[in-house]
């Protein structure tokens, strides 16, 4: 038998909130004058995104009396500590992953008594002890189970929690390896007007997703992965700890870069992944632009990638746990099955890949 993801689970912090919802609040945290606010206006149309969820209900409101974590004043003022935020993320993040995991082991009758790895991801929030014990103590995971974190690392990091437990499941055949992504992006809004805050704040959405990883003979087979960094774009993807939240840089040439890069990574994608066979894909929908650019570099229709698509239209981009939800997707896809090649990028600027098997 191979390793397989078996199931994975999702959840989203309260109700799907509008795109042109979030622009009003945008236009006045910002405030924009009426041609700044069109331009941002077509910005938001032009994301592929419909709705996002936030652990913040601000977002659903432009008045700032209606405002629950912002101050009640259209200069935000005091603007939200880090501190502040992180109290947020250690407050919501907790219920929203009981809900992800639960999701996930029902699927597949596991208790969380028979879990013996247990990898926790998150670029968004972090604090000690951390919410993985959190988890352990809620959830009734064994006390002794082997837990592993990783932070920090950007939409794809749970690519590379997928390759640990990979190895995890080739050392020890009887592990039952559950991990979890949760991203609280929007705790981290940044309100000066510039290039990347414009982008960041017109992707980024929250939720968790859990997935159940061991040997078995059904689910997503793990067949194979690779990584590559591109170091053209180091300074166009970053990630940094501010007095005011995390402080994202997202360039708006990192699609034309990631298209030249992949470009350039052909061959050794060919080599790899048998690329040139592949008829399924799942693109981490880092935004409209990169999925495009992405299909355009090797051919791919909407159609082999539409998952990626969907799941960019009702939740945006959800950092490391977005390609869960892809993933997720095509797992509950019961009209294809074959090779899945799915791709993940993030700071460095960094690619890596995860061919699956769905059998």
């Amino acid at each position: 038998m191979e390793n397989h993801i078996l199931s994975i689970g999702t959840a989203n912090p309260g109700v799907p909130i509008p795109q042109m919802q979030i622009s009003k609040f945008m236009k006045l945290a910002h405030q924009l004058d009426e041609i700044e606010g069109r331009k941002l206006n077509f910005v938001y149309k032009a994301s592929g995104i419909d709705f996002r969820h936030s652990a913040l209900e601000d977002f659903k409101f432009d008045n700032p009396e209606d405002f629950r974590f912002f101050p009640p004043n259209e200069a935000l003022e005091p603007f939200p500590s880090t501190d502040q935020r992180m109290q947020v993320f250690e407050k919501e993040a907790l219920a929203l992953s009981i809900a992800a995991v639960s999701n996930c082991l029902g699927k597949v009758n596991v208790i969380p008594n028979d879990i013996t790895h247990f990898i926790l991801v998150s670029c968004t929030g972090m604090y000690a002890p951390g919410l993985e014990i959190d988890l352990i103590h809620e959830l009734g995971i064994p006390s002794n189970v082997e837990r592993y974190c990783i932070h920090f690392m950007g939409c794809y990091a749970a690519f590379n929690a997928i390759k640990l437990a990979d190895r995890i499941c080739d050392a020890d055949p009887a592990a039952k390896v559950l991990i979890l992504s949760v991203e609280l992006c929007t705790i981290h809004f940044q309100k000066e007007y510039n290039e990347d805050n414009l982008i960041a704040n017109a992707i980024f959405g929250d939720g968790a997703a859990a997935a159940l990883v061991s040997k078995a003979s059904t689910g997503l087979a793990i067949k194979n992965y690779g990584s590559q960094i591109i170091k053209e774009g180091v300074q166009d993807m970053a990630w940094r700890i501010g007095n005011f939240g995390f402080e994202m840089k997202l360039s708006k040439y990192v699609p034309e870069l990631l298209h030249k890069g992949l470009a350039e990574l052909s061959d050794y994608l060919e080599q790899l992944h048998q690329l040139s066979k592949v008829e399924h894909f799942a693109v981490h929908p880092g935004g409209k632009q990169i999925l495009q650019k992405v299909e355009e570099a090797f051919g791919i229709s909407t159609l082999q990638n539409n998952h990626s698509h969907d799941v960019l239209k009702q939740y945006g981009n959800m950092s490391s746990v977005t390609i869960l939800f892809v993933l997720e997707r095509w797992l509950k896809d019961e009209n294809r099955k074959g090779n899945i090649l799915a791709m993940g990028f993030g700071p460095g600027l960094t690619l890596e890949t995860l061919l699956l098997d769905k059998s």
